[in-house]
């Protein structure tokens, strides 16, 4: 059992798989080789532990132990978090209770943590961290769409909570999102009420986006993008909102990525009869009773 309700184990078989598939697996494949893979299965802790071989000491990283019970999926998850500085991967599980053992052997500062474990239902792995005093975070990344779930991860005090299939941006943009944060919180000094409120709000709220553009990204540029989703009569696609703004689709995709990243923005995805779904984006507020460009001539 692993503590999910009826049908639980099927459903998470079938989105993990399509994380395999469809999350940008192209980059990842070059960059985690089937040695890790392998070596993960294999191993009877389940933690692939770092020995510091990368010439790196590892002081200014965040060391990430990443917990799924599909190795292949696991492996991609752990190709697209070396890729994010100043993040590194320091060991993989795949049981709740290889999870506690790794936790207990390479005290990472972050946990991804997936819900549908063979043994136990992800989020019964938290309680025993702590009661063993860890006090590292841990991000849900996990197919499991039940309210339940989502409201037992807020009370069990989760970064973040990311749902699959999702593709590397998806994922780059909520860890920049925590690294900003995590420096934030290590280097606030607690003079008053002020300073506990700047932290609080930056952990429960989005910042504005000229505050939190991630590294490459212009405030101009990212005007543009929210002005264009803005005025758009449908959905677009990373495609069509480059030609619109006048900039390549690659950029337009990263900014569209970012205002999803910090609830600006709703990603819909549509499937063709083959290939990738393609991922089409609508600025937050619409269809909820605001009105959009155009109604007023439609009413």
């Amino acid at each position: 059992m692993n503590g999910a309700p009826g049908g639980a184990d099927t459903t998470a078989t079938t989105d993990t798989t399509a994380t395999t598939d469809a999350s940008g697996t192209t980059d990842a494949s070059g960059t985690a080789d089937a040695a890790d893979a392998s070596g993960t299965a294999e191993r009877a802790g389940g933690s692939d532990v770092s020995d510091g071989s990368d010439g790196s000491d590892g002081s200014d990283s965040i060391d990430v132990l990443v917990v799924d019970d599909d190795f292949m999926v696991a492996r991609v998850h752990r190709a697209f978090v070396d890729r994010v500085e100043p993040f590194r991967v320091v060991g993989v599980a795949s049981t709740g209770e290889q999870a506690a053992r790794a936790v207990d052997e390479l005290h990472p500062d972050l946990v991804l943590l997936d819900l549908y474990l063979p043994d136990v239902f992800g989020l019964d792995v938290i309680p025993r961290l702590r009661t063993a005093g860890h006090d590292c975070d841990v991000m849900v990344i996990s197919a499991a769409r039940e309210t339940d779930a989502v409201r037992g991860a807020v009370r069990h005090g989760v970064v973040d909570y990311l749902l699959k299939p999702f593709e590397f941006e998806d994922l780059r943009a909520r860890l920049e999102r925590y690294a900003l944060q995590r420096g934030r919180v290590l280097a606030t000094v607690v003079h008053g009420q002020a300073d506990v409120d700047r932290v609080l709000a930056g952990a429960t709220a989005p910042a504005s986006a000229p505050a939190t553009l991630p590294k490459g990204l212009s405030v101009e540029t990212a005007a543009l993008i929210e002005r264009t989703l803005r005025t758009a009569q449908d959905t677009l696609s990373a495609a069509e909102c480059a030609t619109r703004a006048g900039i390549s689709r690659v950029s337009a995709r990263r900014y569209l990525e970012h205002f999803h990243s910090i609830g600006n923005a709703e990603v819909t995805l549509r499937y063709g009869a083959a290939g990738r779904p393609e991922r089409r984006y609508r600025f937050r507020g619409y269809g909820q009773g605001v009105r959009r460009p155009g109604d007023e001539a439609r009413a």
